[in-house]
């Protein structure tokens, strides 16, 4: 749809008086949450839930946003053209039906960009209003890269920034007990407060910061392990322009977002007292151990991404929701979850039941566009720790393995039944002759390559298809293991890899 410029952009006068009231009382309200994440998904997730209790009356702080690589500079600028506003539409099924919700989110106070602005990012250190750090850099981001702290210069890694920042404020307030903070980090990895503690202390000693630092950061300040789940779709082009029509002003910071949310913080549920997701109503559980939701998002959630979207290429479908549409393949994956995943998963079957209903109430959101060749990229290593444990659990507690994680096994297998072409990919073809591209580790599909090749060549007076199987799980450089010595599993992957293929004979 063509753009149309003559609207104007999304600023204080285009909003309705309540609106504007609660805008200026935001204005007005101390910077109590540093973010350092400008993206899509922290506007999408955690800036919607500080507006939701800024609403609520609970939460009477406001934001300074700063990007953490200097790429983010021009959606910094865009929100300050747009004085920290941004319209978040939340849409997708909420208990089977469809729903779609516009709000107007203004929870930052201050937005600038911490590269020409290095001093006033540092000087926020120094407010004693400030009580929390939230982050979202991506796991690269958050890692341990040295560099020289020169005077002036702007440190460029995020957990140098956190050390250099938490040091000013260490010498502000002369090593005070009471003015450490409280650190979020939401990047996707495991433990990830811990391993920016990690960083901190690293740059600290690389950095020559006196030992009273040290101990300060570790004793007064809370860096918290997280795990956050939620599809934030970001800018919707394809409405965008119908939308401004709609609204009378142009937003190019416009987000959009499931409705489903969901946030786990290792912490004690005092700290609600400080932000205070709980009391207004947010999916936000603060938890003793974090290892059980992040088990049953891996097995279940993360588990059946990798269990459909072999056959579902294979079977020439492109989506996740055509996936859960279709009528073999969507009963395939519950069924799989309910009856094969969700009794090795060691928690209560009643929450996993629900956690399961909910994820494939995702899976059907007919407003994202998740594509199974995107979840399909480095398959190999997700399966091993997303599907395989529970594959391999049946057989070590002597039971038979259900057909329907051995179909998922064997579609994976022959996923990655590929030739590989002079440039140096991989490329497969689905049962009924499409071509594909495998993108993987290149190491473990030359393995698999040669393991299928290897196969189909030798003739050793054993049914084809077991001599195949166990051509594929002898690949210890693959599997780790060798998947061979599993009792019965050559012989019923080899029966499903046959399956497979006479579906289109």
């Amino acid at each position: 749809m063509r753009r149309d410029e003559s609207r104007p952009l999304l600023n204080p006068n285009v909003l309705s008086e309540e609106q504007r009231h609660m805008f200026e009382a935001m204005k007005g309200s101390p910077v109590t949450v540093l973010q350092i994440g400008e993206g899509n998904f922290l506007r999408g997730f955690v800036d919607w839930m500080l507006h939701e209790c800024r609403k609520q009356g609970l939460f009477a702080g406001s934001a300074a946003v700063t990007q953490p690589r200097p790429s983010g500079a021009p959606k910094i600028e865009a929100l300050r053209n747009q004085e920290g506003l941004y319209t978040l539409v939340t849409r997708g099924l909420e208990n089977g039906e469809r729903v779609e919700r516009q709000e107007m989110i203004a929870v930052f106070a201050e937005v600038f960009d911490p590269y020409s602005n290095w001093e006033q990012f540092l000087k926020l250190a120094e407010s004693p209003e400030l009580a929390t750090i939230i982050s979202n850099t991506t796991e690269a981001g958050l890692a341990y890269r040295p560099e020289e702290l020169v005077e002036g210069v702007p440190v460029a890694s995020f957990p140098g920034k956190i050390t250099l920042l938490l040091y000013r404020r260490f010498l502000a307030f002369d090593g005070a007990e009471d003015r450490g903070l409280i650190l979020l980090p939401c990047e996707l990895l495991e433990r990830n407060g811990d391993e920016l503690r990690r960083c901190v202390l690293q740059f600290s000693e690389d950095w020559g910061f006196p030992e009273s630092f040290r101990q300060w950061v570790v004793r007064s300040n809370r860096f918290l392990n997280s795990l956050v789940d939620r599809i934030v779709t970001g800018y919707p082009e394809d409405e965008a322009e119908a939308w401004f029509a709609e609204w009378g002003y142009r937003d190019e910071l416009l987000n959009t977002a499931e409705p489903y949310h969901f946030w786990a913080i290792e912490a004690e549920p005092e700290l609600d007292a400080r932000l205070p997701f709980r009391r207004a109503g947010l999916n936000v559980h603060w938890v003793h151990d974090l290892k059980p939701y992040q088990l049953r998002k891996v097995r279940i959630l993360n588990g059946a991404h990798t269990l459909m979207t072999p056959l579902g290429i294979l079977l020439g479908l492109e989506q996740v929701r055509d996936v859960m549409g279709h009528d073999e393949l969507g009963v395939f994956v519950r069924e799989t979850v309910m009856n094969d995943i969700i009794p090795v998963v060691p928690l209560p079957e009643e929450e996993l039941k629900d956690f399961a209903a909910a994820v494939f109430e995702r899976f059907s959101n007919p407003f994202i566009r998740h594509r199974l060749s995107d979840i399909a990229m480095n398959s190999i290593s997700k399966f091993k720790v997303r599907l395989l444990p529970t594959l391999l659990y049946y057989s070590e507690c002597g039971e038979r393995i259900p057909d329907r994680l051995i179909q998922g096994f064997a579609a994976l297998l022959r996923y990655y039944k590929v030739d590989r072409l002079d440039d140096g990919s991989f490329v497969g073809r689905t049962l009924t002759g499409q071509q594909y591209t495998v993108r993987d580790d290149a190491g473990f599909v030359e393995e698999l390559r040669t393991a299928w090749s290897s196969a189909e060549a030798e003739n050793a007076g054993i049914p084809p298809q077991h001599l195949k199987a166990r051509r594929l799980l002898v690949c210890t450089p693959v599997w780790d293991q060798d998947l061979s010595a599993v009792k019965g599993l050559a012989e019923a992957v080899g029966n499903q890899l046959d399956k497979l293929e006479e579906r289109y004979e």
